[in-house]
């Protein structure tokens, strides 16, 4: 009887502890989800899409964006040009992995700086 009742209180605890986990990180089930803002006036076009594309392969993140309840690879050229971001459109920065807060601050740096950023 103690050895279930034991049993009971350790599976509790976990259960407590990994509920509290999901509620400090946004429950997003341990991804980074970040809105930003396309500042450059022709959007993600050819050129700019390249360049946004080569920073996130710099990640090893699983990296998506989002835009409309569309969500495509970032690390994939057709993907991008296929969401039709123009300038002054919002999308969503989403990584998911080791490195997932640096990639997806480091693309929003890129968004937010027109792509005059030098790669």
């Amino acid at each position: 009887m103690t050895l279930i009742l034991n049993i009971v209180i350790i599976v509790n605890v976990y259960s407590i502890f990994f509920i509290f986990y999901f509620v400090l990180r946004g429950c997003n089930f341990f991804m980074v989800i970040k809105e930003v803002k396309v500042r450059n006036q022709v959007g993600l076009h050819a050129r700019p899409a390249t360049f946004f594309i080569q920073k996130a392969n710099e990640y090893k993140s699983s990296i998506w964006v989002e835009r409309d309840e569309k969500r495509v690879s970032a690390k994939s050229l057709l993907g991008i040009l296929s969401l039709g971001i123009v300038g002054g459109a919002t999308i969503k920065v989403i990584a998911d992995g080791n490195d997932e807060n640096e990639a997806v601050d480091g693309l929003i740096k890129l968004i937010e700086t027109g792509f005059t950023e030098q790669l």
